[in-house]
């Protein structure tokens, strides 16, 4: 599979900028991959596809405002820094993506806060994910994590491209968010009501979740036209046993495992054990799924629609099949789906 075949134009019209008024009022194509067909649904019609014994698979992280902005020392410049992820609890070290990179030189002071009185400093200019911050902090971790949610902001996607607004804090972040540690929502989550849940629980359907912290591996750009050749950075998976028991419990039954979300596959296929059952697992993951790929757990997934040329559209591909997704997407576009992460959403069965 090479990086081209996955390129296409989405209209700048169908970007979903806003949330939609209800979580699960988007719209939800659904992708049958033994016959094709494809249906146009609502989301809160996903329950007519699930029986009792099936099981829903969420992710449970939860995005934390990772997007400060502050000034650089002396020169007072604007300075965008994006938190991707702790490196070290005590001293306070992050590896960040800074924005305008050029301007950033090891040994230099941010100062983030309407008194400066958050400061970091660069200790490092080289790390593959863009800088490494060390944070001259004097309180405890919890005093400091109270400064990052003080001055960080909801990390809405830049393409986005407005201010964040007071329902972003609420709406980009799922309703069974718990763990925190991501940079980006778990998009396919996001059309998940209360009142829906409820339905499905009602209707005997099961919930397992995992935890996989969203990072700058889910969207850094492929730049490889061969795609064996592109490296995902790693992000952090925890999948518990209670998940695990049930999963291999709803695989023993013959019934059908939903991922929601390519978060979920991608912390599900982690932990395979060799009889085909998932394992529990608390680690790490760069696991890049790209056509052609044998799914061992999950047999219907939830996603978004996405980016041209991303890792979720390969993962979509290699679990759709390429031509059927491909086609799925000019459907999308004829039939103006939202794209994206506040956008529609796709079953595939």
């Amino acid at each position: 599979m090479k990086l081209s075949k996955f390129r296409f134009e989405i209209p700048k019209e169908l970007i979903a900028y806003h949330p939609k008024e209800n979580r699960d009022e988007s719209r939800l194509m659904v992708l049958h991959k033994d016959s094709g067909k494809i249906e146009h649904k609502t989301f809160k019609d996903v329950i007519d596809y699930f029986d009792d014994g099936d099981t829903f698979v969420l992710n449970n992280t939860k995005v934390f405002p990772a997007r400060l902005f502050g000034n650089k020392e002396k020169t007072g410049a604007k300075i965008e820094v994006f938190l991707l992820r702790e490196l070290n609890k005590e001293s306070f070290l992050w590896d960040v993506l800074v924005d305008p990179a050029r301007k950033i030189r090891i040994g230099n002071k941010l100062y983030f806060g309407d008194n400066n009185d958050l400061v970091a400093e660069v200790i490092d200019n080289t790390t593959s994910r863009g800088r490494t911050l060390r944070f001259l902090f004097e309180g405890s971790s919890e005093e400091f994590r109270a400064a990052i949610m003080k001055y960080g902001e909801t990390p809405i996607p830049k393409y986005i491209n407005r201010p964040v607004e007071p329902q972003d804090e609420e709406r980009y972040q799922t309703i069974f968010a718990k763990h925190e540690g991501a940079v980006a929502a778990p998009t396919a989550g996001l059309h998940f009501s209360k009142h829906l849940m409820k339905r499905l629980e009602i209707k005997g359907i099961n919930f397992g979740e995992t935890t996989l912290h969203v990072g700058l591996g889910t969207f850094r750009p492929v730049e490889v036209e061969d795609l064996t050749k592109h490296k995902m950075d790693s992000e952090e998976v925890i999948i518990e046993q209670k998940t695990a028991d049930l999963v291999n419990q709803t695989l023993k039954s013959k019934k059908r495992i939903c991922a929601v979300g390519t978060t979920v596959i991608r912390s599900v296929e982690s932990s395979v054990s060799t009889e085909g059952l998932l394992k529990p697992f608390n680690g790490w993951t760069n696991k890049f799924i790209f056509p052609p790929y044998d799914f061992a757990i999950a047999n219907s997934l939830i996603t978004n629609f996405h980016m041209s040329e991303s890792t979720l559209l390969m993962l979509v591909a290699a679990f759709a099949g390429y031509d059927l997704m491909m086609e799925a997407y000019q459907v999308a576009i004829k039939e103006k789906y939202r794209f994206f992460s506040y956008g529609d959403a796709m079953l595939i069965i």
